[in-house]
This record gives C-alpha cells, sequence and structure tokens, in this order.
C-alpha cells in the first residue's frame, strides 16, 4: 500500500538541548519538521478527523517534547519525536527533522539539523 503524507513543517519551540552548558542554561529555538505516513482514505471517505491524525493536538505534543527535558543530541531529540508521533496506530512512518539554527558552530552557517526515519515494526 502507498502511503499518504500529512506534513507539519516549521513547528518552533525553545528548548535546553545541547553539550555545552550555554546551551542548556540559556537555551535556543529548534525548528521541527513533521512527515507522517499513512492512510488518509478512511478519514477522506468519511470527512471524519477521528479518523486521521489531528496535527494540532499532535504539535502540541511534540512542542511538550521540545520544551522538556534537555538532551545531548538532537538525535536523542528527533527519536523522541518520532516516538510521539508513532503512538498513533494510524501513523504507520515518521520522518523527523530537527532544526538547530542557533548551533554552537564557530563559522557562518545557516542551519543544522538531523532528519530520521521511523517505521512502524
Amino acid at each position: 500500500m502507498t502511503l499518504d503524507h500529512i506534513e507539519l513543517r516549521g513547528l518552533r519551540a525553545r528548548g535546553r538541548h545541547g553539550c555545552l552548558p550555554a546551551e542548556r542554561e540559556l537555551g535556543q529555538e529548534f525548528v521541527v519538521d513533521v512527515v507522517l505516513g499513512l492512510d488518509t482514505r478512511p478519514a477522506a471517505a468519511g470527512d471524519d478527523l477521528s479518523r486521521t491524525v489531528d496535527y494540532g493536538s499532535l504539535a502540541g505534543r511534540l512542542v511538550a517534547v521540545v520544551e522538556g527535558e534537555p538532551v545531548n543530541l538532537i538525535e536523542t531529540l528527533a527519536d523522541r519525536l518520532a516516538k510521539i508521533c508513532l503512538e498513533d496506530a494510524m501513523v504507520a512512518k515518521a520522518e523527523i527533522t530537527v532544526h538547530k539554527p542557533s548551533a554552537p558552530v564557530p563559522y557562518p552557517f545557516t542551519d543544522v539539523a538531523v532528519k530520521i526515519t521511523r517505521s512502524r515494526p
């Protein structure tokens, strides 16, 4: 079966993730992009929100993770976010990108990001 996609892009939240003490103390903005793979036909056929992902509710849960317990690596943060997405039984696959645009890189740059894909076993 080919999966449909629901995308949530540019979700912003402040977190205290990173390996450096200043990152933990001051915090910084993180930007999250999510692509969910699922079958949207049941929701479309019945025009029924309960048969798809409520992306407003999902956004709130993702922001809570970003704003919550600090981790050293954005890889770890991305994995935690993917687990939240896969808690919904309708979601077969979650692609998560965590952007850290203010990462402590001593050279001019636009963005640092990690992208992961997790699927239901």
